[in-house]
C-alpha cells in the first residue's frame, strides 16, 4: 500500500513538473485586412499640439485600407496625462469591448498605461482578441496581456509619424508586415559584445523601467524559458543598473533563453563616471552563460523594427556575422 502510494505521489511530481515548465501558445489576434477598423487612443501621456502628427498616423493607416476612429477623449489634457484616468480608461475599453474594432493602436506613450490597467475589464477581449499596439510605457499592456495568453505589437504609435520619413522607412515596413500576417525576419550587424548562441523561445519584454515597475504586480512575466527584449530611453547608468539588478532578484535571468538589446537612447552622464560601457553594464548583470544579441533596432530611435511579442523567435547570434533574429 505504501509503495502505491509512494509511485502515485511521485507521478503527481513530474505531472505538476510539466504543467509549470511546458509553454502554453499564445493565441494570435486576426490579422488586418482591408476594410478592418482600427482605434487610435492615448492611455498614458498627454497629446498636446499633436493633433496633426496623429492625423499623418491616420492618413497612413487608411492608405493601407483600413478605417480608423479616434478615442473620444484623445486629445484631452489632464496635467501629465491624455484626459483623467477615467476618461482613458473608457476610450481604451470602448476599443476593447467594440467588435468591430480590429486592433487598438496607441497615440503615444509617456507614463500613465499602469494607472488604468487594473480598472480595465478584458472578459470581452479574451473571448476575441484583438492586436494592442505601442511600445514604451505601453510594455505595460505587453505584459499584462501577455499573463492572459494574448500576443501584442510592439511596434511605431502614432506620434513616430514626427520622425524624418526616411529614417523610418523600415519602422513603417515592418509595422506593416506583423499587422497583416506576413513573415517577419531581421538580420542585425554582429557586435564584439555580443555572446553567441543558437536559441529559440517566445518573446517578452520590453522598456526597462516599466518591466521592472511590473514586479510584485499581477502583470510582471515568467522569463522561465524564454527570449527576453529590453529598451531604455534617458537613464543614468546606475538607474538601468538598479532597475536590472531587481529584475535580476526576482529570477528574470534566472531560466531566460537569451536576451535581445535594442536602443539604449539618451543615456544620461552622471558626475561621477560609471566607469564602463552599457553593453559591459549588461553583461555584468545577466549570467555568462546566457546569449546576448546587442544593437537590435526597436525602442526610442526612428529606426523601430516591429516586434510580435508572446511570438515564437529564433537567434543566431554570432561576433563576426550577421545575425539573424526570425519569428515563426
Amino acid at each position: 500500500m505504501e509503495k502505491r502510494i509512494f509511485t502515485l505521489f511521485f507521478i503527481l511530481i513530474i505531472i505538476s513538473g510539466y504543467a509549470q515548465n511546458k509553454t502554453m501558445k499564445l493565441m494570435t489576434p486576426p490579422y488586418l485586412q482591408k476594410g478592418d477598423t482600427i482605434a487610435i487612443v492615448a492611455p498614458a501621456g498627454i497629446l498636446k499640439n499633436r493633433k496633426q502628427t496623429i492625423d499623418r498616423a491616420k492618413e497612413l493607416a487608411e492608405s493601407w485600407g483600413l478605417k480608423v476612429v479616434y478615442g473620444k477623449h484623445m486629445f484631452n489634457q489632464n496635467d501629465h496625462f491624455a484626459g483623467t484616468d477615467e476618461e482613458r480608461c473608457q476610450d481604451f475599453q470602448d476599443a476593447l469591448d467594440n467588435p468591430s474594432i480590429k486592433a487598438i493602436w496607441s497615440a503615444r506613450g509617456g507614463y500613465g498605461s499602469v494607472r488604468i490597467l487594473d480598472k480595465l475589464d478584458f472578459t470581452k477581449f479574451k473571448k476575441h482578441p484583438k492586436w494592442v499596439i505601442g511600445y514604451s510605457d505601453i510594455t505595460a499592456f505587453h505584459n499584462h496581456i501577455h499573463n492572459l495568453g494574448i500576443e501584442t505589437l510592439h511596434a511605431m504609435m502614432g506620434t513616430s509619424m514626427e520622425e524624418k520619413p526616411e529614417e523610418i522607412v523600415e519602422t513603417i515596413a515592418t509595422f506593416k508586415r506583423a499587422l497583416f500576417g506576413e513573415k517577419l525576419e531581421y538580420r542585425v550587424p554582429a557586435s564584439q559584445e555580443n555572446r553567441v548562441g543558437e536559441v529559440s523561445g517566445e518573446l517578452v519584454g520590453g522598456n526597462i523601467a516599466i518591466l521592472a515597475s511590473m514586479l510584485g504586480s499581477d502583470s510582471q512575466i515568467s522569463t522561465d524559458g524564454k527570449i527576453l527584449f529590453i529598451e531604455e530611453i534617458g537613464e543614468y547608468k546606475y538607474s538601468i543598473d538598479r532597475m536590472l539588478q531587481s529584475l535580476k532578484r526576482a529570477g528574470y535571468f534566472t531560466k531566460v533563453k537569451a536576451i535581445i538589446v535594442g536602443d539604449m537612447t539618451k543615456i544620461k552622464r552622471n558626475t561621477t563616471p560609471w566607469g564602463s560601457s552599457i553593453e559591459q553594464l549588461i553583461l555584468d548583470v545577466v549570467p555568462k552563460d546566457i546569449p546576448i544579441l546587442f544593437n537590435f533596432p526597436a525602442g526610442h530611435e526612428p529606426d523601430n523594427r516591429a516586434l510580435i511579442m508572446g511570438r515564437e523567435v529564433k537567434l543566431s547570434i554570432s561576433k563576426n556575422k550577421q545575425c539573424l533574429v526570425e519569428f515563426n
